[in-house]
């Protein structure tokens, strides 16, 4: 049977693949999208959407705890853990089924099954009926990755789970252990622990949430720890025994080994991207630690053959990857795109408080040899805040004193994964402190802060 042949091929529905493949078609192109799983891949069927529901129902009962203090009553408040598990795959599965029908929408032919790379524009896939050859003059390769699973530490569903047992658990842990705590390993300790697992989160760096500015990550911390949750920083787990309904767990803080005893296990420490069995290295493109290389436009260096998003390196984000998506269709269509800035790029965490933010820490800025101005601006000043019963939070701003530019904001506190975008839209404008402080925010919101914060980097913040 001769090969179908089309413009563009795309390997991978997730974020970064689906996106892809609508903007060519949008562009004129004639695509294909080869998927072996799920339309819309891990992010929105195992990662970011269900996440996002099964913290909402967390939240929702965290407020219900609380009904008191806001005047309320609520009585026999209790979950379902089972019922709360069917609405987030619910969600996931109406967020599938809106991939499906945007594919169709955009005329994309959409093929389930297993893509490798067999030569220069050429794909064969092994679906369920057999196999099937493509041809395109442009490839894209968006198959995201996967949790990485340390020696000893693997999951097995049962007593160690990966994010994907802990979407659709058999059980609601009673004594819980995460290892990691960036995003996925914090979201899932932050679910649990408000519904009432007694949470250990373990963490090989210096503090949690290593990632964020030190100001946000201490803060986050003791409201961890007011909940409940137990941090260990600069901790390893060396070992794991497992027995009967119980994991005897080996952490080693500062050269000495405590055993602690747990019903179930989350390992959350870090991803690997999907390089095998695609015929990568046979095409010559280069690999480094389980990642695609690629210049500033995605391309692998191979003539016609793109690498975007989880694949590509870090940021691991799925808006990262959907911005890449559409820059690489258009740079195929003959546009000229301009290369996404990672500095510019947002990074969200749903646990409770929220954390988010953008650009530089203040380390990292003062490494990079600016002379800084730094503001910060705590919730508890914030009368949108206090209303909201949210009072624990705080906004952090940092300028380069000599122009003005908003090198870095970061923040901890209610809804901050929806207020970091104003800072994003600011620092792909190029944004000085001027121009955020002649903005009139409107009153009361939470995104007030952001412009106190903006003022107290200079001296003149006037609710603190």
């Amino acid at each position: 049977m001769a090969a179908k042949s089309f413009d563009v091929i795309v390997i991978g529905a997730g974020p970064g693949g689906y996106v892809s493949a609508i903007r060519a078609a949008q562009l004129g192109l004639n695509v294909a999208v080869v998927e072996r799983e799920h339309l819309g891949g891990i992010c929105l069927n195992w990662g970011c959407i269900p996440t996002k529901a099964l913290l909402r129902s967390s939240e929702v009962f965290h407020l219900m705890e609380r009904a008191k203090e806001f005047g309320l009553s609520a009585d026999k408040i209790g979950y379902d853990l089972d019922a709360v598990v069917t609405r987030s795959r619910g969600v996931a599965k109406q967020m599938e089924g809106g991939v499906r029908g945007l594919l169709k929408k955009n005329k994309v032919t959409t093929i389930m099954g297993e893509a490798r790379l067999t030569g220069k524009g050429k794909v064969a896939v092994k679906t369920e009926k057999g196999s099937e050859d493509l041809t395109a003059k442009n490839i894209i390769v968006a198959t995201g990755a996967r949790a990485r699973e340390l020696p000893g530490l693997e999951a097995d569903g049962d007593l160690v789970w990966t994010y994907r047992h802990a979407l659709n658990p058999p059980r609601m842990p009673k004594k819980l252990l995460v290892i990691g705590s960036g995003a996925i390993g914090i979201e899932f300790a932050s679910f649990y622990n408000t519904l009432g697992a007694d949470t250990t989160v373990v963490e090989v760096m210096d503090r949690v949430l290593p990632i964020e500015d030190a100001d946000i990550s201490a803060f986050a911390k003791k409201q961890f720890v007011k909940q409940g949750m137990k941090i260990m920083e600069k901790s390893a787990v060396k070992q794991l025994d497992r027995g009967k309904g119980k994991v005897t767990a080996h952490i080693e803080t500062g050269g000495k080994v405590e055993k602690m005893e747990f019903d179930t296990v989350i390992s959350a420490v870090g991803i690997v991207g999907n390089v095998e069995g695609l015929g990568l290295e046979d095409m010559g493109v280069k690999i480094d630690r389980t990642h695609v290389v690629t210049d500033e436009f995605c391309r692998t260096g191979v003539e016609g053959l793109f690498a975007i998003g989880d694949i590509a390196g870090a940021p691991w984000l799925a808006h990262k990857a959907s911005h890449e998506g559409v820059m690489v269709a258009e740079l195929i269509a003959g546009k000229h795109p301009h290369p996404i800035k990672p500095g510019s790029i947002a990074g969200c965490t749903y646990c409770h408080p929220q954390v988010a933010s953008v650009g530089m820490t203040e380390a990292k800025a003062k490494e990079a040899g600016f002379d800084i101005k730094v503001g910060k601006f705590p919730f508890i000043g914030n009368g949108k805040a206090v209303a909201l019963g949210e009072h624990e939070g705080l906004i952090k701003t940092v300028f380069d004193a000599r122009t003005g530019e908003l090198l870095g904001a970061h923040m901890v506190g209610a809804e901050v994964t929806e207020l970091i975008q104003g800072y994003v839209v600011g620092r792909q404008l190029e944004t000085t402190e001027e121009d955020l402080m002649n903005t009139v925010f409107p009153h009361p919101t939470l995104s007030e802060m952001m412009h106190e914060s903006t003022l107290a980097a200079y001296g003149r913040a006037i609710h603190i």
